[in-house]
């Protein structure tokens, strides 16, 4: 019985070594499966997608931009996404501030309708929008006797983009203003700041990382939706088809080379809007 506790005492001296060998097995085995998951998901694909595009050599592969119909496509998506985006940041500023600096009745509501289109299928939400503005929906009649088109047209990819992507700013600035708290803005205000002057110099200059943050996921939502813009757009080529829609077509052409292609400009704006992000977070963090 003496010898029991310079046994425990032995076991426990030499524990520290092993603990960190398994240690660094386990953190090992975690970022080797990290890694292979990476290559087979995502590093494969986007290999995949180069070589595709590439595979009859450079000249085909700027031709595919030379068509009329995938230089419409672009500029169809550069333009959802310039009109979505800042109305979507309006929106969540706006939303952000409210649940986060003021109580008053439906708060909760409105947290629900903000987290409704994670929720709900980018297919439903377009369908939502036929069953409103098409032919046979509920204002339909009335849009097709005032020669006002909004399914199968510009305003409706506008709206079903606008759905899909308006949680992206909201969600990134409610938490920060949350964290953030009022205490600076009532000693601005204290000291004789106005609402403005108190808004320009103290709320936004604090959560500006955070604004620009969501902006981005936005802008990259916007750009790459499929689901419900190909429900509300009607397929016509050269004036409701957007870069995954259009897409989607030269592929079923067994045009590949094209298909191939717009999906490699698609995926180098993914690319840079995931630099900017990083930039973003990591210039954030700095000044934080």
């Amino acid at each position: 019985m003496a010898s029991r506790p310079y046994a425990l005492l032995d076991e426990v001296a030499t524990r520290p070594g092993r603990d960190t060998a398994v240690s660094a097995v386990v953190r090992w085995t975690f970022i080797t499966l990290s890694m292979v998951f990476l290559a087979a998901l995502l590093f494969a694909p986007l290999a995949t997608v180069i070589a595709m595009a590439l595979a009859k050599g450079l000249g085909a592969y700027f031709a595919t931009f030379l068509d009329p119909d995938t230089r419409a496509a672009i500029r169809l998506t550069l333009i959802t996404a310039l009109v979505v985006v800042p109305i979507n940041t309006v929106f969540g500023f706006a939303a952000g501030w409210s649940i986060a600096k003021f109580e008053f009745k439906g708060k909760s509501f409105l947290i629900t309708l903000i987290d409704l289109p994670l929720a709900v299928s980018p297919v439903i939400s377009g369908m939502i929008y036929v069953l409103l503005f098409g032919l046979q929906g509920w204002f339909g009649r009335y849009l097709q006797d005032h020669n006002i088109s909004i399914i199968f047209a510009l305003p409706g990819i506008i709206l079903a983009t606008m759905f899909v992507t308006f949680p992206y700013v909201a969600r990134e600035l409610i938490p920060l203003m949350q964290q953030l708290g009022n205490d600076e803005e009532e000693a601005a205000i204290t000291l004789g700041a106005g609402g403005w002057l108190t808004f320009f110099r103290v709320t936004l200059p604090k959560v500006r990382w955070g604004l620009l943050y969501g902006i981005i996921l936005c802008n990259a939502r916007a750009m790459g939706e499929f689901g419900a813009v190909s429900v509300v757009s009607g397929h016509i080529r050269g004036l409701t088809n957007t870069m995954p829609l259009h897409i989607e077509i030269l592929y079923n052409e067994y045009n590949f080379v094209g298909a191939f292609a717009v999906a490699s400009l698609l995926m180098l704006l993914a690319l840079a809007t995931l630099v900017v992000k990083t930039l973003v977070e990591r210039t954030g963090y700095r000044r934080r």
